[in-house]
């Protein structure tokens, strides 16, 4: 297992941490917390061996194989079958089930497996990264916010597989409810420092509140003793009489450690600005339908109403169309099909991922956030760069320097500044840390009016969902219900998605015996695999040839038949004739060899699983 020891690191002459300690144990799931920029991600840098640390040590074992979620993209192969095998040692180069299995896991279909991995989303693509990672069979993963991208069936998934995953795991991730669901401890970076202990967020930061509250209270204790004994000393070392217990007790105040204020650390904080509304329904849709290409619809004939102070969600697989309904619901995009119906006092501010995009890089977070209204004046302005972290001279700062997660508040800074009774969120939980998502849920919560969001958090939906729009069965379809009734009335079964059952429980092997088990089947599977695997590779090299000269005859057959050579188009339509029946015949021989590897491998391939 991994050890950190007295591990500091600084950038710029800021501290980002100091003397970290942490001896990982078996087993041991951690969720690693902590503000935006606190070193979270640096901290997995350095365990990868990526960036330096300033003082201190990592200590990990011989043969420990860390693997960790990559974020850039970047594919070899044609296919996503062939990209994921990428990762396959020499001895598994034939198991695809083992490939399948992840990916079909992580939301692929049987005809994904052949598709260029460029031709999918960016989501899609972090997902081919992350099966890539599974296939490597790490001893311990480091998660960089893996539910980015992810839609809810694809998180339902990795839950439990990072349940079930036996190795030791760290994750960062902006999602409260699935780091607490698959997490044994929670440990943070709180004030340039590592806590950690057994148990789930809030468990953590009950305990973190205690021992914040313990260390005022021995400070407060002690900067009265201080206070005290400088005014004896003051009072006491000129007097001849009293000079020497004057003496002794600077001695006392000269060794007193100096006990620091606790740093107080940045909360996001909000309200949106309501805009008072008669209305009992503030927006009605009739028979809505939308798509790019007019025979394929995302949505059809879909129907609902939303009530005034009532929270819809919009939920489902990723590229089904939850942005473009909440788009064509804004109003961004042609219509096609329905009516949306508007109370003339609704008035709506939309959060999406194209709005974010449209921000001026030019201008400063005071620009942006000015530009909403001319009725808004400066002061307000400041207050609402405040509310979103960009206090003083960070709110002049340009949109073009901002991280995403920046830019994501500066979006919510507009919407603040926007009057509304309608709130259109569009996963506005990206980028933002685990505190700031828990204000915004509790903003939304307050909000009087209406919001209608895209999100994969359960966390939210289980908060703030009074209705669902679910995209499955190919369509779109409207709940009246919370998602948890939504689970235990339709659920995802449909979608693929089936819990897993309780395993039976076997004796546990050594891990000593386990690997030699897993090498003697390895190799068994070999030695049968050889004679096929020869033949297989002889057979498709041959074809490659005898096909090379079926082309060059072809041509030549084509000059004679042009200058009428009778006896040479009947030499070469014999030869031709023969290579075709040879590579018709090495073709009948490759299959024989691949239904031999297809049935080798899945006699195998159940014994392996059960070493796992």
């Amino acid at each position: 297992m991994i050890q950190l020891t007295n591990l500091s690191k600084s950038f710029g002459g800021q501290t980002l941490f100091r003397d970290l300690n942490l001896k990982m144990s078996s087993n041991q799931k951690i969720g690693l917390i902590g503000r935006n920029g606190s070193g979270k991600s640096t901290l997995f840098k350095i365990i990868l061996g990526e960036e330096s640390y300033d003082t201190g040590d990592v200590s990990i074992p011989k043969n420990y194989k860390i693997g960790t979620l990559r974020q850039h993209l970047s594919f070899s192969k044609p296919t996503v079958r062939e990209e994921c095998s990428l990762v396959l040692s020499e001895e598994e180069q034939y198991n695809f089930y083992k490939i399948e299995k992840i990916l079909f896991g992580l939301g692929f279909t049987n005809e994904d497996l052949e598709k260029n991995p460029m031709s999918f989303s960016g989501g899609y693509q972090i997902r081919i990264n992350l099966a890539k990672l599974l296939a490597t069979e790490p001893n311990m993963l480091l998660l960089d916010e893996p539910t980015n991208y992810l839609d809810l069936l694809s998180l339902r998934w990795l839950k439990q597989f990072i349940r079930t995953f036996e190795g030791e795991v760290i994750l960062i991730t902006h999602d409260r409810d699935f780091m607490d669901a698959v997490t044994t401890h929670t440990m943070g970076i709180q004030r340039k420092t590592l806590y950690i202990l057994q148990g789930d967020t809030k468990k953590y930061e009950a305990n973190l509140l205690l021992i914040d509250e313990t260390y005022e209270k021995t400070r407060q204790n002690q900067e009265k003793k201080r206070k005290e004994l400088e005014e004896f000393v003051a009072k006491n070392k000129a007097r001849a009489s009293t000079a020497s217990l004057a003496q002794s007790k600077q001695k006392i105040l000269d060794k007193m450690d100096e006990m620091e204020s606790l740093e107080s650390e940045s909360n996001l904080a909000f309200n949106f600005n309501y805009k008072e509304t008669p209305a009992k329904i503030n927006l009605r849709a009739e028979n809505l339908g939308f798509g790019y290409k007019e025979s394929e619809k995302l949505f059809d004939n879909l129907s609902f109403v939303l009530e005034n102070g009532k929270t819809l969600a919009i939920i489902g697989k990723n590229g089904k169309g939850k942005s473009t309904l909440l788009n064509y619901i804004a109003g961004e995009l042609p219509k096609q099909q329905g009516e949306i119906k508007l109370h003339p006092s609704t008035s709506m501010a939309h959060f999406g991922q194209t709005n974010i995009e449209r921000l001026n890089t030019s201008s400063t977070i005071i620009d942006e956030i000015s530009s909403v209204s001319l009725k808004i004046g400066i002061a307000e302005v400041r207050s609402i760069c405040g509310t979103m972290m960009f206090s003083g001279e960070l709110a002049e700062k340009k949109i073009s320097v901002l991280s995403g997660g920046e830019r994501s508040r500066v979006m919510l800074g507009k919407i603040i500044a926007t009057q509304s009774n309608l709130l259109l969120l569009d996963e506005p939980t990206n980028h933002l840390d685990m505190y700031s998502i828990d204000s915004l849920c509790s903003a939304i919560e307050e909000f009087k009016g209406s919001t209608i969001m895209v999100t994969h958090s359960e966390m939210l939906l289980r908060r703030l969902a009074d209705a669902l729009i679910i995209f499955h069965k190919g369509g779109a379809e409207y709940f009246e219900g919370s998602y948890d009734e939504f689970l235990e009335k339709i659920g995802w079964e449909e979608e693929g998605i089936v819990e897993q059952k309780p395993k039976i429980t076997k004796p546990k092997i050594d891990n000593r015996d386990k690997k030699r088990l897993r090498k003697e089947i390895i190799q068994k599977r070999s030695r049968e695999n050889a004679p096929y695997k020869k033949e297989f590779e002889f057979c498709e090299e041959k074809i490659m040839e005898r096909e090379e000269e079926l082309e060059l005859e072809n041509e030549k057959l084509i000059k004679a038949s042009e200058s009428g050579d009778n006896p040479m188009i009947i030499e070469l339509s014999q030869k031709i004739g023969k290579i075709q029946n040879d590579i018709d015949g090495l073709f009948e021989r490759l299959e024989v060899a691949s239904e031999a590897l297809d049935e080798i491998e899945e006699r195998y391939a159940p014994k392996l699983e059960e070493l796992e």
